[in-house]
């Protein structure tokens, strides 16, 4: 029997305090719905966090939007740095199979309240991206072409590689922003609104998809699944 999950996510190296409060509050969450084992949250920024609950039969969910080299190569060293070398790493929260649904209807909703149509309503989905791996653009260039016949169109726009979230925003029409991120933290913050408000966009903005209040039964339900 598995002692207990943890939730993990980077934090902000920074400033971690406000982001290891975050994740301690999802983890009291998906604890309420029923994951089958106890449930702690812990930021890889906030100095010894991950070692105050971590242990080698932890279960770890990664509150992260790509499968690669962070989940599958640095976390698991970390883990080990923290005394929790034995501990089993699920999948991300962007591999979650529930996730493409959630996204168009959440997507739909806002659309709705703006009179749209779903036809007639374009998706920016804006993503993380890196120069150094390919794991977020791949992952965000994919769920977009699995729900892109759910809208007129579905584009896609990166922090840190092209196509630029200013980019992509714009000239775009009847058009809702969403963040294909798991919290709101310094890209979501600045970084997505700087984009937008560059490009002129004037849809509705919606919250990182990480904060939509399905979120926490879909982790507990991967864990359960796990366990």
């Amino acid at each position: 029997m598995t002692a207990k999950a943890i939730i993990v996510s980077h934090g902000q190296p920074g400033d971690p305090g406000p982001q290891q409060q975050a994740i301690e509050d999802l983890a009291a969450r998906v604890a309420t719905c029923d994951p089958g084992c106890p449930v702690a949250g812990a930021t890889l920024a906030m100095p010894g966090a991950l070692a105050a609950v971590a242990d080698g039969d932890s279960l770890i969910y990664p509150m992260f939007m790509a499968e690669g080299w962070f989940t599958r190569s640095e976390l698991p060293r970390r883990l080990e740095k923290a005394g929790a070398g034995g501990a089993r790493v699920l999948r991300p929260f962007g591999t979650d199979p529930a996730l493409p649904g959630l996204i168009v209807a959440q997507a739909h909703a806002a659309a709705a309240a703006q009179g749209w149509a779903p036809q007639d309503t374009t998706l920016l989905l804006s993503a993380h991206g890196s120069q150094r791996s390919q794991a977020s653009y791949t992952i965000a260039t994919a769920l977009a072409e699995s729900i892109a016949p759910q809208f007129a169109r579905v584009v896609t726009g990166f922090v840190e590689q092209e196509p630029f979230i200013a980019d992509a925003a714009r000239g775009l029409d009847r058009a809702v922003s969403l963040p294909f991120f798991a919290l709101r933290a310094e890209h979501v913050l600045d970084d997505l609104p700087a984009a937008l408000d560059q490009a002129g966009f004037r849809g509705p903005r919606l919250d990182p998809i990480g904060l939509a209040p399905e979120v926490p039964a879909l982790i507990a339900a991967s864990i359960r699944a796990a366990l």
